[in-house]
């Protein structure tokens, strides 16, 4: 009897050390099933970011240049559909927008190792699938981040999008290391395969979500396009906070898109890795993630978001600079590593404030078009960003792109420390008023369900 009490009670015991407490958001079925829809699908991403470089690279044997331009036509899609689909969004359901992404990426995703099969696969087709992909981010990726909002209170989204990148961050602990044996064992474009069927499973478990959303009801001559687009630029010319943050988060993009064209490149011809010693390294990535998700909250709360934002800008510079210097050897390896943990650790503190602090600031009416805007500025510079790390990689040294990058995020940091308005925000501000926010001539009408989702 003894024997059979006392696993008992260490399984009693183990329970309730790991037990939710009674305000975990996880125990919101709506949230629980969101978050896990992240965490299978940023596990079948693990595969496909190492995958679809390591396609151009190894397979297609893809000169720097041609992988700046690859990185270019992911980011395209952003300048050229971000505003015109922030105000699409404001007038649609935005669940069944966030759903039907998920299974667009999945179809995209599989047509790599289908043209792979039929000898179809060459940097043209990759330029495309980039395209396509950059087009569901826009869209759908917008929309998954107000679905968020509709199903966590605002005065949670720090908390909310600190627990998203935990549930990220498991997916890249694990991801990299089965990705990079299932890229040696069947090949980058066959291992496709298992994203598509991962995004597949995410979308399976979104069509259960349920939300309070309702189609905005809008006469037929409110519906004016430009009017709304204008609105929702103003409304963040307007915000003093937006512009700071646009162009700090900007900038950073620029060093961090001319940092990912080489270091894939970097790694296998400078360090001389191979495809599974490249998905052990990225296991870096997922612990830098799974320590900013983990002290992430706890660190917003101390310095303030504005200031962890910064932080989070100063530590992946500092992880690029390191790389560059990194010497052709074991140590070079290991720093390559290191430069995963600092990016990881610095992209988590730098998104959870950022997405969290332009949500709170946003009246309802405006969230997509506030989030299209935001996002439509802070990759402008990426596509530039892209451009020059390659043109660096292959006219002067794959070092010099990473030095750019390092360097640059260092200096950006400092720059905006040095101005008040970042440095100076300490909690997450309340929404803006709703018609001061869009002007009298620009009026969505808003059905109480939506407005208190």
């Amino acid at each position: 009897m003894t024997r059979l009490v006392l696993p008992l009670q260490w399984w009693a015991a183990l329970r309730q050390r790991f037990a939710l407490s009674a305000d975990d958001l996880l125990r919101d079925a709506a949230y629980r099933r969101l978050w896990t829809s992240i965490m299978i699908s940023s596990l079948g991403g693990q595969v496909t970011m190492l995958a679809l470089p390591l396609t151009a690279v190894v397979l297609l044997h893809a000169s720097p240049t041609q992988m700046g331009f690859l990185v270019a036509c992911e980011i395209a899609p952003f300048v050229l559909l971000s505003l015109p689909s922030g105000v699409w969004l404001d007038r649609v359901r935005k669940l069944p927008v966030y759903i039907g992404g998920e299974a667009s990426l999945a179809v995209i995703v599989a047509s790599v190792p289908a043209a792979y099969y039929l000898g179809w696969l060459t940097m043209p087709w990759m330029y495309v699938v980039a395209f396509v992909m950059g087009c569901v981010y826009v869209v759908a990726g917008s929309a998954a981040q107000i679905v968020l909002t509709q199903v966590v209170p605002r005065e949670r989204l720090v908390e909310a999008h600190a627990r998203n990148a935990l549930a990220s961050s498991g997916a890249e602990v694990a991801g990299p290391g089965f990705a990079g044996a299932l890229i040696k064992a069947v090949g980058a474009p066959v291992a496709l395969l298992v994203d598509a069927v991962m995004l597949a499973g995410s979308v399976a478990i979104l069509r259960r979500v349920k939300v309070q959303e309702a189609r905005p009801s809008r006469q037929a001559d409110e519906a004016h396009f430009w009017r709304d687009l204008k609105a929702g630029l103003r409304f963040v010319r307007g915000t003093p906070l937006l512009v700071a943050m646009a162009t700090v988060v900007g900038l950073w993009q620029m060093c961090h898109h001319a940092a990912i064209v080489v270091q894939i490149l970097f790694a296998t011809r400078t360090l001389g890795l191979s495809e599974s010693q490249i998905g052990l390294a990225f296991v870096g990535l997922g612990l830098g993630t799974v320590a900013a998700s983990t002290l992430g909250h706890r660190i917003s709360s101390r310095l303030g978001p504005g200031p962890c934002l910064l932080l989070g800008t100063a530590v992946c510079g500092l992880g690029w600079a390191l790389l560059a210097v990194a010497p052709a050897n074991a140590l070079g390896q290991a720093m390559f590593s290191l430069m995963l943990v600092l990016f990881g650790f610095g992209a988590v503190l730098i998104f959870i404030n950022f997405l969290s602090l332009r949500q709170a600031v946003t009246p309802t009416p405006l969230l997509g078009r506030m989030t299209s805007t935001m996002r439509w500025l802070i990759l402008l510079p990426a596509g530039p960003g892209a451009l020059i790390g390659g043109w660096l990689g292959e006219h002067v040294d794959l070092r010099a792109s990473l030095a750019f990058a390092g360097f640059g995020a260092m200096v950006v940091s400092l720059m905006a420390w040095r101005h008040p308005l970042l440095r100076g925000v300490r909690a997450l501000p309340k929404p803006e008023a709703s018609d001061d926010a869009l002007g009298a001539e620009a009026v969505v009408a808003v059905p109480p369900a939506a407005a208190g989702a």
